[in-house]
């Protein structure tokens, strides 16, 4: 019989469904340490929540431990990489806390917007003044959200119907889609923040996330504006946050959560005025427990009893043999994606493969997913080969691939083009014996450059000198060069450059390149290192 550990609170209709399904349960809170790794040994599968922290070392010898399944959204108390190295599962919930995160957005907005908190203290304390907490209506006013994936789409669902008009921000959601969801889409986080009374983000904890609202942006908003905050802590520049409302400069905010929790004494929103503050609520109500705990417990008996693999952040649920036929292309293909993410302006409408040669004859499919899940995944959070075809229909990417057996320069060739309002971008790559990705072909150009590490790309007039003038400069700068390749249609015409560069150039060096009359572009352009996998490819 299966044996699981619940190592973390757990409603009972997720332990209920466990044993009626004939799986042996066993209860054990406040595992750390040894204690933890000596549990995870003796079960083949476990179910946690925000804690236990699941480390390395409580991996280092897992045993029977084959899952884990996490009821809720966010993984960041398991460590992925250590799991994929010991051939440990790891699956989430991110359906069931959708509805109840959607609901305290709008609770916080209108727990601003009608100053339900300071009015609520002035009345504990014996007092009573009306005219001091009057407020705005939420019904005619404009939010703004940022981010239209789950969360995002069912709280501006929920502000349609209280008569709000809705602007969205998200680079993966193409106008078409906004438009059917009853949104109006901005073109940037600029455009978007002068239009509206209410802003909500909804984007996951990244370095280009990090900060993303700052001091800048909220002097860009009106002074009547609102800010909600029930996504990731850090997004929103709390201390910037604190001065505008200290200022008068944002007139209120409604924030979950935070860079630190639980808070510390100097968090700057304590004793900022005008805020509704609440402890990382957003998923706390009775139906997102109960529903996170069924799904998670779903996964698990799915997975002991049926060896079927759904919702999972760091393995496929793919035959293996399938995998290892063509596991050097899915490298190939999600670092094509990952280029075209990076070189892509707008949001995408359409991405077109073509496999040639002996590709056509392999498990596409594979190979299709590997793209799309490096096309998004900087973005967004959790993509894999599972779920990333998924993660672009619901933002209205169509998603076509073709197969021609016929061989061209190369024995095999992996054809992409990446269409969004503003254009489209080719780029084509192959593999060099069984292992060395090469990029073949940038737009219309042809070339032989490798997929790997720090990339500059720029588009030039092919004139003596140029490469030399741009060599000059980093090496002012300290910016190595490792590789070059460029590509031309005739002598004298536009080409393409690529330089493999040994770290990021600074924006100084970059400044002075792109200074050179015949530069007509450029990009920066981080790929991952020579042989380096993603977590959901082990």
């Amino acid at each position: 019989m299966p044996r699981v550990l619940i190592a973390d609170k757990l409603e009972s209709a997720g332990i209920d469904l466990l044993k009626a399904a004939g799986i042996e349960v066993e209860t054990r809170l406040g595992l750390k340490g040894a204690d933890l790794a000596a549990a995870l040994r003796d079960f083949d599968a476990a179910i946690v929540r925000s804690q236990p922290k699941v480390t390395p070392e409580a991996l280092e010898s897992p045993g029977k431990l084959r899952a884990i399944a996490r009821a809720g959204v966010g993984v960041d108390n398991i460590d992925l990489p250590a799991a994929t190295r010991r051939g440990i599962v790891v699956m989430n919930t991110p359906d069931g806390n959708t509805v109840s995160a959607a609901e305290h957005t709008v609770a916080l907005m209108f727990a601003a917007a009608r100053k339900v908190a300071p009015a609520d203290a002035v009345m504990k304390a014996g007092g009573w003044d009306r005219n001091k907490f009057v407020g705005t209506q939420l019904a005619g006013k404009t939010l703004g959200v940022v981010g239209l994936g789950r969360i995002g789409r069912e709280v501006a669902r929920r502000a349609i119907g209280l008569d709000m008009k809705v602007v969205a921000l998200d680079p993966f959601v193409t106008p078409a889609r906004m438009n059917e969801l009853g949104c109006t889409p901005a073109a940037s986080l600029d455009d978007l923040l002068p239009q509206v009374d209410f802003l909500t983000l909804h984007v996951m904890a990244t370095p280009e996330t990090k900060g993303m609202v700052g001091a800048r942006q909220l002097g860009l908003m009106k002074k009547t504006a609102i800010v909600v905050n029930v996504a990731r802590g850090g997004v929103i520049d709390e201390q910037a946050l604190a001065d505008a409302l200290a200022a008068g400069t944002i007139a209120g905010a409604g924030v979950d959560v935070f860079t630190a929790e639980p808070t510390v004494p100097e968090q700057p929103l304590l004793k900022a005025p005008n805020v509704v503050l609440t402890p990382h609520l957003g998923a706390s109500t009775v139906e997102a427990q109960e529903n996170v705990a069924v799904e998670a417990a779903q996964l698990i008996a799915d997975f002991l009893l049926k060896g079927q693999v759904a919702n999972a952040v760091n393995a496929p649920s793919v035959d293996p043999r399938e995998l290892a036929e063509v596991r050097p292309y899915v490298d190939l293909a999600r670092r094509l994606g990952l280029l075209h993410a990076q070189l892509t302006n707008g949001a995408v409408r359409k991405a077109t493969l073509t496999y040639k040669g002996d590709l056509a004859g392999k498990k596409t499919r594979l190979l299709t997913a590997a793209f799309t899940a490096g096309l998004l995944e900087s973005r967004l959070d959790g993509v894999n080969l599972v779920n990333a075809e998924v993660f672009a229909r619901e933002r209205g990417i169509e998603l076509a691939e073709s197969s021609n057996p016929k061989k061209g320069d190369f024995a095999a060739l992996m054809h992409t083009e990446v269409e969004t309002e503003q254009g489209t971008n080719v780029a084509a790559g192959t593999l060099f014996g069984d292992q060395y990705v090469r990029l073949v072909q940038l737009n219309a150009f042809r070339m032989e450059g490798y997929l790997d590490g720090v990339l500059l790309v720029f588009v030039h007039k092919d004139v003596p000198g140029l490469i030399g003038f741009v060599g000059t400069i980093f090496g002012k700068h300290g910016v190595n060069i490792a590789q070059m390749t460029v590509g031309r249609a005739t002598p004298g015409g536009e080409a393409v450059g690529i330089l493999n560069l040994d770290s990021p150039p600074s924006e100084a060096a970059l400044a002075e390149v792109k200074a050179h009359p015949h530069i007509s572009s450029l990009f920066v352009v981080t790929l991952p290192a020579a042989g380096e996998a993603p977590g959901w490819l082990g």
